[in-house]
């Protein structure tokens, strides 16, 4: 595939008028061969086109001409005036249109029932014997009239918008088979001698006309109605967002003001129980937030001034004031539902063989029921020819339309990124989607993915009998003065274990080995051995003993000195993160093999690979390295998921067969993987793959559907089974199982709802 120009700019179409997947190839070719389009991608199911073309060679008013020149429409797109906004007139309009459709079933459906009862007295001779039959069939023609000029209208405007703009589609067919049926039994009306006078039969087929429209409109009822509940997870994406903002004006003042008001920099107020408005930092105050709607996680987050705040999520038990960082469409919860509208609108390489056959389906089923007629004008007896003829014609034509072809794959993708997203699992496109599921090996970079990604204190060790408390508080005080990591982690472990603060005089930092000042009075001294050894401090046999247990447990160790004597040593390490191991057993329960990589040296990764139960792992490794790791184990014939956080990730990331990057990463991570996990939680591998492989497996059991379908029921319609299945030739029936087609592959895909991250 060419790469994409950098200059490129991407359109998005509201398509009107498409019926099925013919419908979504047509106006995908004739957008590809408009000047200066570089890509367009139509998805039935989503009803949009994205086109990325060249801005001095097309515009949006060129896309627009293209689709028209295809024989379908273009939907105004209201300004954005937010998600939530967005979101409401979409519904609105989904709304409208559901209930027009809704409308010409009902019209159908009773008119079809009449026509359909007025039909059955032709088998009663005692009844015919007092009703002329030349008048019941022109009340059928008027009874029938309305279902095809009202109801089934949209039908034969698009065949013939089809027909002048030389393709066809599924409502070529539909037009094709019911105009047939509908034709011969008008002439049969108004003419019937004709038939008589050359052995004919002067038959009338306008229940089977009425029936079709009515039955086939039910599928489109059902299938608007599921495709509705496909997009339901950005429903209530959308949903979650704050309409009103308290924010503070100069001199103090708290105004509530819509959403859409509420500027960069702004300071707003969130009391308990309210939802934080934008993304923002916080500048005062403190409180639990409750961010599900976010990470999937169920538990409230604990922020404090300095922490960043979003959007959409739930403030629980304090309040605080944050200023505004991001709004609009720049925040977190907009960027998220723009993802999944993208994943959603994208096309999974399952799919191709699905656009392949719809790309020729309706025109070779045309031929197909054209060889039908004949054969069967043919071949059967002279009275009965004509009626069995059209009878197998319009069955062909009605039975093969290819909707469920068409929604297989959309469907399935729609349901699934919606649903990884109520997981906080992002998926990019329906080709990470697809990649994932072929997955046997994650290589996991240790820091911030297997680990914390930050230093703790793991062992603090007084020496010497000097009680605990004090020295901790000495030791503190000294490094809430040094900007060092170690120093922050030594800080915040004192401040969990309650330790008063105290007030460190005479601060000096000395490079490469530690830190000095004084506290109390006394002289405190924290570093490496070799700050120690170059103050003249002794060092005991017992303590070095403690020391070297710690440093083969992988710890970094911090000898401290108080008033020139030894005093005890801290511990500290890039801790394992509580799910690791159980995340990691879940994937070697799948079958997938786990591989750690770490730059650190062979004792540590040994160490931290034992602890999760990874058995291989690659130590040592330099970050430009990283990169050549996964293509060590692509060599050996596997398929790598790379999972990160840091920025030196990303070649390994974009490298990898589907890159993951952890939500606590860097953007550049993000941006070169293919799916993005908005918890820094091993445990999302596991949901993109397990969700990747329940949606693959919808996926064929969707086209497996499809296709089975039309090849059963094409050669059953045709009567090339008739000595078996002749009480199948009837059209309404064929209608009827073509509608159930569509219905049955809407609701196989609508099961991923229910999926569960155990």
């Amino acid at each position: 595939m060419a790469a994409t120009p950098k200059n490129t700019e991407t359109a998005t179409l509201d398509i009107e008028g498409m019926t099925c997947a013919s419908c979504a190839s047509a106006v995908e070719k004739s957008l590809s061969r408009a000047p200066g389009v570089h890509s367009a991608l139509v998805n039935f199911a989503t009803e949009k086109a994205t086109v990325q073309y060249l801005p001095g060679q097309a515009s949006p008013a060129t896309l627009k001409e293209a689709v028209v020149q295809a024989g379908f429409g273009v939907a105004e797109r209201a300004p954005d005036t937010g998600a939530a906004d967005r979101q409401a007139e979409i519904d609105r309009q989904k709304a409208v249109a559901y209930g027009k459709l809704k409308r010409r079933f009902w019209v159908a459906v009773g008119l079809a029932a009449v026509i359909m009862l007025l039909s059955m007295l032709m088998l009663w001779p005692a009844l015919m014997a007092r009703v002329s039959m030349a008048w019941l069939n022109y009340g059928l023609l008027l009874l029938t009239l309305p279902v095809l000029l009202y109801s089934g209208r949209e039908f034969y405007t698009s065949a013939w918008n089809g027909f002048k703009h030389r393709s066809a589609n599924m409502d070529t067919l539909i037009a094709v088979g019911t105009g047939a049926a509908f034709l011969y039994s008008l002439a049969a009306t108004v003419a019937p001698g004709f038939f008589t006078r050359h052995g004919l039969l002067p038959e009338v087929y306008y229940d089977t006309t009425a029936t079709i429209i009515a039955l086939i409109l039910l599928g489109k009822v059902l299938e608007l109605r599921a495709k509705t509940q496909t997009s339901a997870a950005i429903r209530a994406l959308m949903g979650l967002q704050a309409r009103m903002a308290r924010v503070v004006r100069p001199g103090g003042q708290e105004v509530d003001v819509p959403i859409g008001q509420v500027q960069l920099n702004d300071v707003v107020v969130v009391r308990p129980g309210e939802k934080v408005a934008t993304d923002g930092v916080i500048t005062a105050g403190r409180s639990a937030v409750d961010e599900a709607m976010l990470t999937g996680e169920s538990l409230p987050v604990e922020k404090k001034e300095g922490d960043s705040v979003f959007g959409a999520t739930l403030n629980k038990t304090g309040s605080f004031r944050f200023r505004v960082t991001k709004v609009g469409a720049d925040t977190m919860l907009a960027q998220i539902v723009k993802l999944v509208e993208d994943a959603q609108g994208s096309r999974a390489p399952i799919q191709r063989l699905a656009d392949k056959v719809s790309a020729v389906f309706v025109p070779t089923v045309v031929v197909i029921a054209i060889l039908t007629f004949v054969l069967w004008f043919d071949l059967a007896p002279v009275a009965t020819r004509l009626p069995l003829a059209l009878v197998n014609f319009v069955a062909v034509l009605i039975i093969a339309c290819p909707c469920a072809l068409g929604l297989a794959t959309p469907t399935a993708i729609m349901v699934s990124t919606g649903k990884g997203a109520e997981h906080g699992v992002l998926i990019r496109n329906a080709e990470a989607l697809e990649k994932a599921y072929k997955v046997n090996t994650v290589l996991l970079d240790k820091t911030g993915t297997i680990t914390r990604g930050e230093p703790a204190v793991t062992d603090f060790v007084p020496f010497g009998g000097q009680p605990a408390a004090p020295l901790l508080q000495l030791v503190a005080a000294l490094e809430r003065q040094s900007e060092h990591p170690l120093a922050e982690a030594v800080v915040r472990y004192a401040e969990a274990q309650g330790a008063a603060p105290l007030v460190a005089l005479d601060f000096r930092a000395i490079e490469g080995q530690g830190a000095a000042a004084t506290v109390n009075g006394q002289a405190v001294l924290i570093g490496n051995r070799g700050l120690l050894k170059d103050e003249g401090i002794a060092f005991p046999e017992a303590l070095a003993a403690q020391a070297e247990e710690l440093l083969n447990q992988a710890r970094t160790v911090l000898y401290v000195a108080v008033a020139g004597q030894a005093a005890g040593l801290i511990g500290v390490a890039d801790t394992v993160r509580d799910t690791s191991g159980a995340a990691i057993r879940r994937l070697q329960a799948l079958g997938i093999e786990v591989v750690m990589m770490t730059g650190d040296n062979p004792q540590t990764a040994a160490k931290v690979a034992e602890q999760v139960g990874i058995t291989r792992y690659f130590a040592e490794v330099l970050p430009a390295d990283k990169a050549g790791k996964v293509r060590e184990l692509q060599a050996e014939g596997r398929t790598v998921a790379m999972v990160g956080d840091g920025i030196n990730d990303a070649p390994a990331l974009a490298q990898a067969d589907i890159g993951l990057a952890m939500g606590g990463g860097t953007d550049v991570a993000m941006e070169a993987a293919g799916i993005t996990l908005m918890r820094s939680d091993l445990n999302g591998v596991v949901t993109a793959i397990e969700l990747s492989r329940q949606t693959i497996r919808t996926i064929k059991q969707n086209l497996f559907f499809a296709f089975i379908y039309n090849a059963l029921g094409i050669p059953i319609a045709a009567g090339l089974l008739y000595p078996v299945f002749g009480w199948l030739l009837s059209p309404m029936l064929a209608a009827g199982a073509m509608a159930l087609s569509s219905v049955s592959v809407l609701t196989n895909s609508l099961r991923l709802r229910a999926f569960n991250n155990h």
